[in-house]
């Protein structure tokens, strides 16, 4: 099974064999600090199984691994082990239809932060509700992006 991704500007787009993905979320520093976010969705997929149309931009983000990332639109892409591993994890977010997966476990749960684990209590607002934001879609594309 084949699931396409890329960047938010599109530069960098990828094909990915999902057949044995598995989907998990990181809560080590490491990825929280390279994503920006309270924990990261990955989905891990065999390396071989992975084709990018153009080669993504990489940084070294520790001595034992490297970070796929778009430099025109700074899009975090995924995470791989510098040697010896078989498989890479793509960043949920990337896919074009991230809800074709679920969680089925966490990893470096000593790092996790307890209070963004459950969310479903809080209120919510729809992106539309917010005029502000509609407006300024609105005045620069004259509708709300998809």
């Amino acid at each position: 099974m084949i699931a396409e991704g890329g960047c938010q500007c599109g530069r960098v787009r990828y094909a990915a064999d999902v057949g044995d993905a598995d989907a998990y979320l990181c809560h080590c520093r490491m990825c929280r600090k390279a994503t920006g976010g309270a924990s990261i969705a990955f989905v891990s997929v065999a390396r071989a199984g992975v084709a990018f149309a153009i080669e993504p931009d990489w940084y070294r983000s520790s001595p034992i691994a490297h970070r796929p990332f778009c430099a025109a639109c700074g899009t975090p892409l995924g995470f791989a082990f510098l040697e010896g591993a078989e498989r890479m994890d793509l960043t949920l977010g990337s896919f074009d239809e991230p809800d074709r997966f679920a969680p089925t476990h966490h990893y470096a749960t000593e790092s996790l932060l307890p209070a963004w684990q459950d969310t479903a209590h809080l209120p919510g607002t729809r992106s539309e509700e917010n005029e502000r934001v509609v407006e300024r879609w609105m005045n620069a594309l004259g509708k709300l992006p998809d």
